[in-house]
């Protein structure tokens, strides 16, 4: 099989994993080195207008000694297979690079013969990148559960960031569907990671040579839908991984139907539109402050899909408003639905001058459309109908929503069409932006 023929089968197996953002890294070029990471990473690896760029995104192999139910490179399952050599990747990586196609790597891989010995040819091919090559560019490397630490450690100083993909969101889910992983095995090199980037940190501050290791972070993946997992157990997990883990991002995979089993569910779409409310959610615990319990509650585990989360909660808590916009400090600010980060910093700045009304914020740029309905300008209410949750509701709820599916704002770029894939911008502005 020639690497072209790879490629595609390779290239096509990375899809699924969604977990390749690429901001936070400060790796600078060096003399007669190729590439560059130092200006703010990559940033993203989408375009303003939604089209996956940048990173080269690939397996180095889909031959796999897990039979994963939910996944489509699982052992059992009849799909061409490949596998690429460490110098095949570093050769596509650089070709790719000076030709301005991609600015950096993604490179994962299933688990082949076991941990260990993946682990060795993920560590060959960066350190022939960085070493032999002098790549600079970003690369963001898939750690393998149940490799050795020092494997780890050593990929840990080349790489800009590392994963490790939880998959499933409870040791139930994993029992049920990818029996031959345990939780334990997962969550140990994310732990260890974590602890590294920690320590590398405290040695920057007393030695300025000192190695950098994941400067970018850690993140991870969470397959939504394929277990009964309420939305509230997910919160929870994302919670505790960015607590206690040091995580950069959790992400969200709405679970695609690839096979027919029993244990998987019976749906014939992603459930992509509660995909996008977990991303919503995910920015209201990182940014604005929410914890999981105060967005959902055990009698309501799953967010309400006609209504962003922000909204679906001040909805349930009406007693907390409206709020004064000239009094209430900026966390509380932060709460108001459709009132975002930067609206809370124009709105502190400006009042320092006088004291806002409505048409004041509508200068500023604040987006008012549900904001009115919990919010006070002087002491003046702006809604058009009684502060009552039916009311409001009634107000706020969209003409139509599918809850069933929503047409995927964006897919990954292949690397053999000639049609780029459109972002629409009303689709999942919240989920790029955080802006609620």
């Amino acid at each position: 099989m020639n690497v072209s023929e790879k490629l595609k089968i390779l290239s096509d197996a990375a899809k699924y994993d969604v977990s390749c953002s690429s901001s936070g890294s400060s790796r600078k070029n060096i003399p007669n080195g190729l590439g560059n990471a130092a200006a703010s990473g990559i940033c993203h690896s989408f375009s303003a207008d939604g089209r996956c760029i940048s990173l080269l995104k690939i397996l180095l192999t889909n031959y796999c000694i897990y039979d994963c139910v939910y996944c489509v490179n699982r052992m059992s399952n009849d799909v061409p297979r490949a596998a690429f050599t460490p110098d095949e990747v570093v050769d596509l990586t650089i070709n790719f690079y000076r030709r301005n196609y991609i600015e950096g790597l993604f490179l994962s891989s299933a688990v082949f013969k076991n941990a260990n010995y993946t682990m060795e040819l993920l560590l060959e091919t960066v350190l022939k990148l960085r070493n032999e090559h002098n790549f600079n560019g970003y690369i963001h490397l898939k750690a393998i559960p149940g490799a050795d630490p020092a494997l780890i450690r050593r990929a840990g100083e080349l790489v800009d960031r590392m994963s490790v993909n939880i998959e499933l969101p409870s040791n139930e889910g994993l029992k049920l569907l990818a029996p031959q992983k345990n939780k334990e095995t997962i969550l140990k090199p994310m732990s260890f990671i974590g602890s590294q980037i920690i320590a590398s940190k405290e040695e920057k501050k007393l030695f300025k040579k000192a190695p950098s290791f994941v400067p970018g972070g850690q993140s991870t993946q969470l397959i939504v839908g394929a277990t009964p997992d309420s939305d509230l157990k997910i919160m929870k997990l994302s919670e505790n991984l960015y607590n206690k883990m040091n995580l950069k991002r959790v992400y969200y995979s709405a679970y695609v139907p690839v096979s027919q089993n029993p244990k998987l569910p019976s749906i014939k779409n992603p459930p992509l539109l509660r995909e996008h409310r977990l991303y919503q959610a995910d920015w209201l615990l990182r940014f604005y402050g929410f914890s999981a319990n105060e967005l959902l509650k055990e009698n309501t585990p799953n967010f309400d899909l006609y209504f962003d989360p922000k909204t679906n909660w001040a909805l349930n808590n009406l007693e907390s408003f409206p709020i004064e916009i000239n009094k209430a400090p900026g966390k509380t600010l932060l709460r108001i639905p459709g009132i975002g980060v930067r609206s809370v910093s124009k709105i502190l700045a400006a009042r320092i001058v006088h004291s806002l009304d409505f048409d004041d914020l509508k200068k500023l740029g604040v987006v008012l459309k549900r904001a009115q309905y919990f919010i006070t300008c002087k002491g003046k209410y702006y809604g058009d109908v009684a502060l009552r949750q039916d009311l409001i509701k009634a107000r706020l709820m969209p003409k139509a929503v599918d809850t069933n599916y929503v047409k995927p704002s964006f897919e990954q770029l292949s690397l053999f069409t000639e049609v780029p894939a459109i972002y629409n911008p009303g689709d999942g502005y919240s989920k790029i932006t955080g802006e609620f």
